[in-house]
């Protein structure tokens, strides 16, 4: 359904609204009407209030923004993910350039970013140290050096999309104690073996039979940030290895994984031999983090 309206009248940013949301909820989107603001925001260049105060007092839009917001509720009814159109995703306080070649970061991987930065603050370190095994788009380096200003991050990726995108984040951001390094991460960082306070990775963890059911992540997400083996482990376990190797006495290990998984991750790290391992929810209660110690 068009969102224009008739040639004799100029579109009105409330119908247009409306009609997105429609379209949208046709489409299967969970939340129809963020989508919608967000895009007439991207759209028409201002702030998702604008865009809610100019729809509550009845403004209307020229012809060619409708046109332009029309087109871009036709890709994300197209299940394109909302930040591959409009080039950003919101990752704690940062705003995050993303897009194809990069795993979007989710909110569920904020709960992550908070234990290792927790984790962080509490060091006896002056200058703790971080690394981040398969960083994408450095949410989470980015997060941590940020908001541990005194921390020095390091952060590993060896796709070349990705890593692009990581050094884009990491100019955008201008945080000085970030290094990121184009490398595999079950070989990342010999030169801090036993000196590492944190070791945090959201890696790939989906099954390889499991397809996700939302064509966002089937259709966008890189396969590389998605699937992890026969029983989604397989990065898991390198970085078990290489976080023993990384970290010093008492260094946490911080691993995102899905809501059934915690246990066999928590065996495979006791099996390595970390203590204390321990799996978190997320906001949703679902399990989604486990972390363990370094002896």
């Amino acid at each position: 359904m068009p969102l224009m309206a008739p040639p004799d009248a100029s579109p009105v940013l409330s119908d247009a609204l409306q009609r997105a949301c429609e379209r949208l909820a046709r489409a299967g989107i969970l939340d129809p009407v963020v989508d919608a603001e967000l895009l007439a925001a991207h759209a028409l260049g201002i702030g998702r209030g604008q865009v809610q105060a100019a729809a509550a007092r009845g403004d209307e839009v020229t012809e060619r923004d409708a046109a332009q917001f029309d087109a871009l509720v036709q890709r994300r009814a197209a299940r394109e993910p909302l930040q591959h159109i409009t080039g950003l995703a919101p990752f704690r306080h940062l705003e995050l350039e993303v897009g194809p070649g990069v795993f979007v970061p989710r909110p569920e991987t904020e709960i992550l970013a908070q234990i290792a930065i927790d984790a962080l603050v509490a060091s006896a370190s002056p200058a703790p140290i971080a690394v981040d095994l398969g960083t994408g788009s450095a949410a989470i380096a980015l997060a941590m050096a940020t908001e541990v200003p005194h921390a020095r991050v390091h952060a590993a990726e060896n796709s070349v999309d990705a890593f692009i995108w990581a050094k884009q984040n990491a100019a955008r951001i201008g945080a000085d104690n970030v290094r990121l390094a184009f490398i595999d991460l079950a070989d990342a960082f010999a030169e801090l073996d036993g000196t590492v306070s944190v070791v945090v990775s959201n890696p790939p963890y989906v099954p390889d039979a499991a397809v996700p059911r939302d064509p966002e992540v089937r259709l966008f997400d890189p396969p590389e940030a998605l699937y992890g083996g026969l029983d989604g482990l397989d990065v898991v376990r390198t970085i078990s290895r290489v976080g023993l190797r990384l970290a010093h006495p008492g260094g946490v290990l911080a691993i995102e994984h899905g809501e059934l998984q915690g246990a066999d991750i928590r065996s495979l790290l006791a099996a390595d031999g970390w203590r204390a391992a321990a799996t978190h929810p997320d906001l949703t209660h679902r399990d989604r983090v486990t972390t363990a110690v370094r002896p």
